[in-house]
């Protein structure tokens, strides 16, 4: 705690940023949202361009030795490793944290993040080192997820928290706008480099360029970051009692039914948010001749349908609940999931619909899906247990969804696809009715 009340151990970067706020007005909400969507959007733009590298990129350049489809899903596994890493970050920032401080926590997870995603674009392939480049590759997407864990500032639960009663929904979609934003910028600059490009050029170093890109916005971001939690309003929080870092035995030993609760209650968005982004995709470079190109322009296009998607679910959740609207959402998502597939394999048109309508019904849900248990926990062990229901939630919804999602789709036809979709929608209601209980007993 007394690196958390005073400057000892900060760093350059949060001394800079503290600088700037004792020369200027304090931050107001509005600035602090603005730097939480900046954060947000800059962890999402590094997601999207290791996760559609994934496909065009990490199975012909690191997986070359296996066919196309069994070269996928290796690409597949390799991303899913950053989210069975992400509890352990968990672990290792809060010790950093509650030693340190959110400065020193901060700066070195974004750092981290920053330096083994660029680090991604000097990848040798595995015709020049062989089964080593799969090591390296292995390497950075660990180091990916251990950062985006420590880039965990508990500023997402906290707006919803600490908004008026009748603006919660409003605050708590903010943070998600993150992730259509950072999309539309990685498939725009993914699609500009793949018409640009001979295949040849792109897949021998133009596929490199996003990484360096994310380099960059990850500076930006850093910054936008510090200039928030050195701010008087989050210190004052902090020492309140809203963000105190708990060890994860404490957490868990008081509050593990809320972890558990927290981490299902958003899983219908998490596996449509893989299902939407990376694995269609995967399938339609695989199983038809549409250029990747167009599908990048249509992924463009339906993420801006899920950009205006979050907006709307904080209109909906301050009107009806955020609850209700993750339930009712989550019952679209199981409807969906069954005729999803066979509107994924029915030519351009059918791809179009998949996307914009899975776009649609992902804004509104993963718009509340931040912290929709966060008043379940009690203030002690609110920040360290909304940190935990992320890294789980990530884990048990979206982590592994691509590479189950197109091992189906290879062994039973592209319909059995939408069986994981299914029962992630199943476990949302299901998470939902038991937080309604847990909280009538509270």
């Amino acid at each position: 705690m007394a690196a958390s009340s005073t400057h000892v151990g900060e760093t350059s970067a949060e001394q800079d940023a503290r600088n700037v706020n004792d020369s200027h007005r304090p931050v107001d909400a509005g600035e602090i949202a603005i730097g939480v969507i900046i954060g947000r959007t800059s962890e999402f733009f590094d997601f999207f361009v290791y996760a559609i590298a994934s496909v065009l990129v990490f199975p012909s350049v690191i997986f070359s030795f296996a066919d196309p489809v069994t070269g996928t899903l290796l690409s597949f596994a390799v991303f899913a490793l950053a989210f069975v890493a992400r509890p352990f970050g968990t672990v290792l920032f809060s010790a950093v944290d509650r030693n340190y401080g959110r400065g020193v926590r901060l700066t070195i997870a974004l750092m981290l993040l920053g330096v083994s995603t660029v680090a991604v674009a000097f990848l040798p392939s595995y015709d020049q080192v062989g089964w080593l480049a799969i090591a390296i590759l292995i390497i950075f997407r660990i180091g990916q997820g251990l950062a985006l864990a420590g880039a965990w500032d508990g500023l997402a639960s906290l707006l919803a928290l600490n908004a008026p009663q009748h603006k919660r929904g409003w605050y708590a979609m903010m943070p998600q706008l993150g992730a259509p934003i950072g999309l539309i910028v990685a498939s725009a600059l993914f699609a500009y480099l793949s018409s640009a490009l001979s295949a040849q050029d792109f897949l021998e170093w133009g596929w490199r360029y996003p990484f360096f890109v994310a380099f960059a916005i990850n500076v930006v971001a850093l910054f936008s970051r510090l200039r928030i939690v050195v701010t008087p309003e989050y210190t004052n929080l902090f020492k309140s009692g809203e963000l105190i870092p708990s060890t994860i035995r404490e957490t868990l030993a008081n509050d593990w039914r809320n972890v558990v609760i927290g981490a299902f209650a958003p899983l219908a968005s998490f596996a449509l948010f893989h299902m939407v982004t990376v694995f269609p995709l995967s399938y339609v470079f695989l199983y038809t001749e549409d250029p990747p190109v167009d599908f990048l322009l249509i992924e463009v296009g339906s993420a801006c349908v899920g950009l205006v998607a979050v907006i709307l679910s904080g209109f909906l959740a301050d009107r009806f609940g955020r609850r209700w609207l993750l339930g009712v959402s989550a019952a679209f998502i199981g409807v969906y999931s069954v005729f999803a597939p066979l509107l994924l394999g029915a030519g351009q048109i059918g791809e179009i619909i998949y996307m914009v309508v899975g776009f649609a019904l992902l804004g509104v849900s993963f718009g509340q899906s931040s912290g929709v248990v966060a008043s379940n926990f009690s203030r002690l062990y609110r920040y360290t247990g909304s940190a935990l229901t992320s890294d789980m939630a990530w884990l048990f919804g979206a982590g592994f969804a691509p590479v189950v999602a197109l091992a189906l789709s290879a062994s039973f036809g592209l319909i059995s696809s939408g069986a994981y979709l299914l029962s992630g929608a199943v476990c949302t209601l299901l998470a939902l009715y038991f937080n309604r209980q847990l909280a009538r007993t509270n």
